[in-house]
């Protein structure tokens, strides 16, 4: 078997002095989407914060790797221009902040040199008209009087711009309505790749409808207690998640 693209290896996160992740494992190799699902409180965002970088978010012991080299030396934008990337669940407003310029920016760090402004604008807005993304908004101020669909549309576009190896998504579906999500879903889609990982943190199983996972997990205080296949989401949808609290058991996939 190949290397893992990327990989949690027993990893302990505090929040001042708080244990949030308790010796969590997962692997991710080329190709694959993988599915993170918990109920509130159970460590997802934590997780995905201390995998960038947060300050606020120590690693007590365990690795990060991607690509078989270890993340956790290096500073949130170094994770980045390696190819790590993260959509949040609640993306901020940068007023003054050019949204061509923000994305020009990213994409000329991410790939390590200068990128041809017509061919910049010409990506762009392929891009974005694929995910009904007004072009008027390459000229506003970053997420600055966005609604919560078009934030999303904005993490998603980044995300196919900027072309990760791996990426994680910290409940895109959060606050979309039904027509958002399918577009949204629809644009994640379109950024699979054999050669890309993507990880899919989420409360519910309406997302998984249009983003197949070939994988399931189930995080409850911190640590996996449950892997499984796609039907595992269905099973989650109909009894909830409090038939798996407690167990403490990774069933390995």
């Amino acid at each position: 078997m190949s290397q893992p693209l990327f990989e949690i290896k027993d990893l302990y996160v505090s929040v001042e002095g708080k244990k949030i992740i308790n010796g969590l494992n997962l692997s991710v190799f080329p190709g694959e989407v993988h599915a993170l699902m918990g109920p509130n409180g159970s460590g997802k965002s934590t997780l995905s914060y201390a995998v960038m970088g947060h300050p606020r978010y120590k690693i007590e012991s365990g690795d990060v790797l991607l690509k078989g080299e270890s993340v956790l030396g290096l500073p949130v934008h170094a994770r980045a221009v390696k190819g790590l990337f993260l959509g949040f669940q609640y993306p901020v407003a940068v007023p003054g902040v050019n949204v061509l310029n923000f994305l020009r920016t990213a994409m000329r760090n991410r790939r390590g040199q200068d990128i041809v402004l017509k061919e910049f604008r010409k990506e762009l807005k392929e891009k974005m008209k694929g995910l009904q993304v007004d072009v008027s908004f390459a000229n506003r101020s970053l997420n600055e009087g966005f609604s919560g669909g078009e934030k999303k549309k904005l993490e998603i576009l980044q995300m196919a711009l900027l072309n990760p190896v791996m990426a994680i998504l910290d409940e895109t579906d959060s606050g979309l309505d039904i027509d958002a999500l399918k577009i949204v879903s629809e644009g994640i889609n379109k950024t699979a790749s054999p050669d890309r990982g993507l990880l899919l943190i989420t409360h519910y199983q309406r997302l998984l409808d249009y983003v197949k996972p070939g994988f399931v997990h189930v995080l409850a205080e911190g640590r996996v207690v449950r892997s499984g296949g796609p039907e595992l989401a269905l099973e989650l949808e109909t009894r909830g998640y409090e038939w798996l609290t407690g167990e403490g058991v990774t069933q390995k996939i």
